[in-house]
């Protein structure tokens, strides 16, 4: 599942997951991607009403609940999805097959699989898999009035990806790089 959520501001409102990184738009890679781990065409979760168009023949499904941020995100992934299911942020153009495969295989004993990431939370929540005991996880976090997309993992088991199991599936800094401002996108095209 691809995650195309936020409003984009500090992109100025721009979906970034249609800009252009290394010649392709960063929804067509990570397409690809998920296309070469898993076998089959992704879904996008998407509140935007032009979503549908974005890439014609990708099933679009909408948040499940407004206001939650990424944590909405990973709950609708989590609901519309074929269970378990991995989830990318699309604006994160450098994930690679390997890194979905990893968090697929990672699914196997736990609820959830997260990569170990050098990010502020030691884990990267928008780049990870999900089983189907996380929905009911996340509607009691919710319930709880607690809204961080990790808020719900003291209910459910968790592994997180070693930091050498997530390098042997590329360079960490260059998998959760994420495409946030205009300048981001200028390293990302600077980027071999």
């Amino acid at each position: 599942m691809i995650l195309a959520g936020g409003a984009a501001s500090r992109f100025g409102g721009r979906p970034k997951g249609l800009e252009v990184v290394g010649g392709r738009r960063i929804l067509d890679r990570l397409v690809a991607e998920f296309e070469a781990a898993l076998g089959a065409l992704p879904l996008l979760v998407a509140n935007d009403p032009g979503a549908a168009t974005w890439r014609p023949g990708m099933q679009v499904v909408a948040d499940h609940a407004l206001g939650l941020g990424a944590l909405g995100g990973i709950w609708t992934a989590v609901m519309a999805g074929p269970a378990p299911v991995v989830v990318a942020a699309w604006d994160m153009p450098f994930v690679t097959a390997a890194l979905i495969q990893a968090l697929a295989d990672g699914l196997v004993d736990h609820d959830a699989c997260l990569p170990a990431s050098d990010g502020p939370r030691g884990v990267e929540p928008l780049c990870a898999g999900y089983g189907p005991a996380c929905e009911a996880a996340i509607a009691a976090a919710v319930a709880r009035g607690d809204k961080r997309a990790i808020g719900f993992h003291r209910d459910v088991r968790v592994h997180i990806l070693p930091a050498a199991e997530v390098a042997a599936a590329g360079d960490p800094g260059r998998l959760f790089f994420n495409v946030n401002t205009a300048e981001d996108l200028t390293l990302a095209n600077e980027q071999p």
